[in-house]
């Protein structure tokens, strides 16, 4: 990561992490708890399974989601569940530091490292790059070792990531299911706004 890019994921941790005080290590019962966002009595339950190193999941997450958490999930229409499915260690890795981060960051936590993908992903080093975010966003040295040193929330990811492939059957990233159903649309606003509005009317 190279020192505009790294000024301007200093940047965004400033914006997104402002309001949110000082990072603190969770434990590892919270860090593996689902993580989901809206209210849970809306119309459509939505999770996702997604690769914080898949391209597609990045330009999802970063061109798609906002519209969808402005459109629905703020506004009750949507409960929205995050689940983790990493592809490959550097991916376990962000998941791991982002669960880490508290149920409170973690959806911040993930904008960040879906917006910043391509930076941490193509450096010399993905981990040390990961480690650099982690401390932008407030976890401390001695935080960050603990957390990523911990091998039980590795564990419960894989664990969980299993039994999604098994249970959801999940073949590709990112997959989305709506109430329920595995979608099988295109990933744009457009087409998923069509799906989302015929599962309200």
């Amino acid at each position: 990561m190279n020192k505009k890019n790294f000024i301007k994921v200093l940047f965004i941790f400033l914006l997104v992490f402002s309001n949110h005080g000082h990072g603190r290590i969770v434990d590892t019962i919270e860090a593996l708890e689902n993580k989901s966002i809206g209210k849970k009595e809306a119309p459509i339950q939505m999770i996702e399974f997604a690769s914080l190193t898949c391209g597609h999941c990045a330009r999802f997450h970063n061109e798609v989601f906002p519209k969808i958490k402005k459109n629905y999930i703020d506004n009750g229409k949507i409960f929205f569940t995050y689940h983790d499915f990493p592809l490959d260690k550097f991916a376990l890795k962000a998941s791991v530091i982002a669960r880490c981060s508290g149920n409170k960051k973690y959806f911040s936590f993930l904008k960040v490292l879906y917006k910043k993908q391509k930076d941490w992903t193509s450096s010399q080093d993905p981990f040390k790059s990961l480690l650099k975010i982690a401390k932008l966003g407030g976890l401390k040295n001695d935080e960050i070792k603990v957390c990523v040193g911990n091998k039980s929330i590795e564990d419960g990811i894989l664990k969980k990531r299993l039994s999604s492939t098994k249970e959801f059957k999940i073949e590709a990233t990112p997959t989305i299911y709506l109430n329920g159903k595995k979608y099988d649309g295109d990933l744009t606003y457009e087409a998923l706004k069509l799906k989302l509005d015929s599962l309200i009317n």
